[in-house]
């Protein structure tokens, strides 16, 4: 029976999955209008209001941004599980007032697992959502073992003390939130695991009502344990094996991952990737994350390609006493340099301990004259094919990856009193990660659930000639990632000016995008910035959110050659801004974050 209820699950979710084209990471929940936020002295930006005060109060005890952000990392295990946790990976970007350091905690695929991990018996690529909701998707969580990476070198409090707050929350409980709860009703394939079932529902099958109070005794435990012991506690001994067994034993797809890679993985420090661009007629270095995640470069490419255009002067207009919106001028450029950014991004980018930049180095996608030479291909008509250059005159030799979904995740700004800053942006992949939730010990409610980060490589490992494809899965390779955490410095001071980020799939490089252009060119305050309507595109249609944009805009792009789709864009944009005299912080009125501080 139990075997039964998987395929059946599985069945009705594939059968109401949106195309790939329009497929959101986590639907939409209504809107809440946000006031933004001032502070002086430090503030936290976080996707829930328990996780943004934790945090806060974690900077009020005399901790670090670090130390803030891993308390708010596991207050949002607990309170978003949709979205992050310890059964997930991270990338965090910080700086101490000198140097930027970039620590990668991203999930690495087992050893076991070579690039037919995602082909059927016939060596084609399997239906998508079948290979979310499986064990082949899982990959070795990360997070935790970033997190005490960073901790070692930035925190203040001791590591033990950070975990409290969580603890505390899962012993006494939470109020199921609207999101959740929303979430919770139009998810299917987490019902069929047995320990998800137990705790996210009732015995009729239904969600638990918004405000009821949530209790997870056993993420309690294993929270203690990790506190107590550090990162071992997840990657070694009861829990490490209950993560293994649940990936081996899936009923209809089980993964490879073994207890050995728990205990291999390593987290990355790496050098972070950073641009100069030019906004409002002042000079900037944006900062982002390198490869395996794709999300600096996309950013940067965007906005330089864009700022190439007569276009990227163009101010917002607001028609009839409707809000501001971009041009249609303005986002058919916007539009044509993505398609660019994005034939770049499936042609080059990959885990870099596995495959060379282009060039030899990954700023080769941001040289100037390369972005001139690029720029030149965008004119006033789309255009019908929009190639992937040669950066660094680099010599093709991968296959482009074909366009498939990518999901999930949760972003976190934090800037303490200490001079300290951070973007961290955090995932589980999917809504609800594979849909597999952990416990070691059945008697005790609740758990963590973990990744489906495996469903980020191609699951095409060739072309039709045989070449193989740049994010292909390889053993202890780490999937190429979207999450575009972000610090922009004043170019001619170093001056921090800004953290963002968002979660959002690929969409992620179009929200972080806009924010930044809203806030750097059009001169928007965070809050602002976050409000305007959504827009992208990874190569195929344009899409627009719903409902925002005039008729006449939609109408004009089309005449230029676009396919426009107007969906729902569900971003989760969280901004923390330099002002004159305070900190100005923005949180998304599309999800639940706040900004906390003093």
């Amino acid at each position: 029976m139990k075997r039964l209820a998987w395929i059946l699950a599985l069945a009705l979710l594939s059968a109401c999955a949106a195309p790939p084209s329009v497929q959101q990471p986590e639907g939409a929940s209504g809107l809440t209008a946000k006031p933004g936020w001032t502070f002086q002295r430090q503030a936290v930006a976080a996707a829930n209001p328990l996780a943004a005060e934790t945090g806060a109060r974690i900077l009020r005890a005399g901790g670090s941004a670090v130390d803030a952000a891993i308390a708010v990392q596991m207050v949002l295990t607990l309170v978003e599980p949709q979205s992050s946790g310890i059964g997930g990976g991270a990338f965090l970007l910080h700086h101490d007032g000198k140097r930027i350091q970039a620590f990668d905690g991203r999930e690495t695929a087992p050893a076991e697992a070579g690039e037919q991990l995602f082909l059927d018996a016939q060596g084609k690529p399997m239906p998508f959502l079948d290979a979310v909701t499986s064990g082949r998707s899982v990959g070795v969580p990360g997070a935790v073992m970033m997190l005490a990476q960073a901790h070692r070198q930035h925190g203040k409090l001791p590591w033990a003390r950070l975990f409290e707050p969580a603890i505390a929350l899962a012993e006494q409980g939470f109020g199921i939130s609207p999101r959740l709860h929303t979430l919770l009703l139009t998810e299917t394939a987490l019902k069929s695991d047995p320990v998800a079932a137990a705790y996210f529902y009732r015995p009729d099958g239904q969600p638990h009502p918004i405000g009821h109070v949530l209790r997870n005794p056993e993420l309690a435990q294993v929270l203690r344990n990790i506190a107590a012991q550090g990162p071992s506690a997840l990657h070694d001994g009861p829990v490490a094996r209950a993560i293994v067994d649940k990936v081996q034993q899936h009923p209809l797809r089980p993964g490879r991952l073994g207890l050995d890679d728990l205990k291999r993985y390593q987290p990355r420090e790496r050098e972070a990737l950073c641009h100069e661009h030019t906004a409002a007629r002042r000079a900037l270095r944006i900062c982002g994350f390198p490869p395996p995640s794709s999300g600096a470069i996309a950013v940067g490419q965007i906005l330089g390609l864009l700022a190439r255009t007569p276009q990227a002067q163009e101010p917002l207009v607001q028609l009839n006493g409707a809000d501001p919106v971009p041009s249609a001028n303005w986002l058919h450029s916007y539009a044509e340099a993505s398609r660019l950014t994005f034939a770049d991004r499936a042609q080059y980018v990959a885990d870099p301990d596995f495959v060379a930049a282009p060039g030899a180095r990954w700023s080769s996608l941001l040289d100037a004259r390369y972005l001139d030479e690029r720029a030149r291909l965008i004119t006033p008509a789309r255009m019908p094919q929009a190639p992937a250059g040669q950066p660094g005159g680099a010599q093709v030799a991968w296959a482009p990856m074909v366009d498939q979904p990518e999901d999930g995740t949760s972003h976190i700004s934090i800037v303490d009193s200490f001079g300290n800053a951070l973007a961290m942006t955090t995932t589980i992949e999917s809504a609800f990660g594979s849909r597999l939730m952990v416990t070691t010990d059945p008697k005790r409610s609740g758990g963590f659930l973990l990744n489906n980060e495996l469903t980020d490589f191609s699951f095409a490992p060739r072309d039709a000639q045989g070449q193989p494809v740049a994010n292909r899965v390889e053993p202890g390779k780490r999937p190429r990632s979207s999450m575009s955490p972000t610090l922009v410095f004043d170019k001619a001071s170093g001056e921090l000016l800004m953290s963002t980020g968002s979660p959002g799939g690929a969409l992620i490089i179009h929200y972080t995008a806009k924010v930044l252009h809203g806030v750097l060119q059009w001169g928007l305050s965070p809050q602002a910035a976050i409000n305007l309507p959504n827009f992208g595109t990874t190569g195929g249609p344009l899409l627009l959110e719903q409902n925002r944009f005039p008729a006449l805009s939609v109408q004009a792009l089309r005449d230029r050659g676009h396919t426009v789709q107007e969906v729902e864009m569900t971003s989760g944009l969280q901004a923390i801004q330099r002002g004159q005299r305070a900190w100005l912080g923005g949180a998304d009125p599309r999800r639940e974050g706040i900004v906390a501080g003093d």
